[in-house]
């Protein structure tokens, strides 16, 4: 069974209060670029779909609504994973 809209909103919302102010420009301007394979990502749009990883099929595609590794620190990525269990 799938999550509500709301609750899957409010999960997003609740993964994006934990980035700091420069930590959500890095995200937002990684909206719509390409990944490299291997890089690891959260769908923002499937936040309980948990991480994911891009392979070499999925390189050369543009992300949409994701929120790449890459754009935050280690600790904001840490306590991100730890919400989304």
């Amino acid at each position: 069974m799938g999550t509500d809209p709301i609750n899957k909103n409010l999960i997003r919302e609740s993964i994006l209060e934990l980035l700091s102010d420069e930590e959500n420009a890095r995200v937002a301007r990684a909206e719509g670029e390409d990944l490299i394979e291997g890089d690891e990502y959260i769908d923002l749009s499937d936040v309980a779909s948990g991480v994911h990883q891009v392979h070499a099929e999925d390189a050369k595609s543009p992300f949409e609504s994701v929120l790449p590794r890459s754009a935050v620190s280690p600790e904001t990525w840490s306590r991100i994973v730890a919400r989304i269990g």
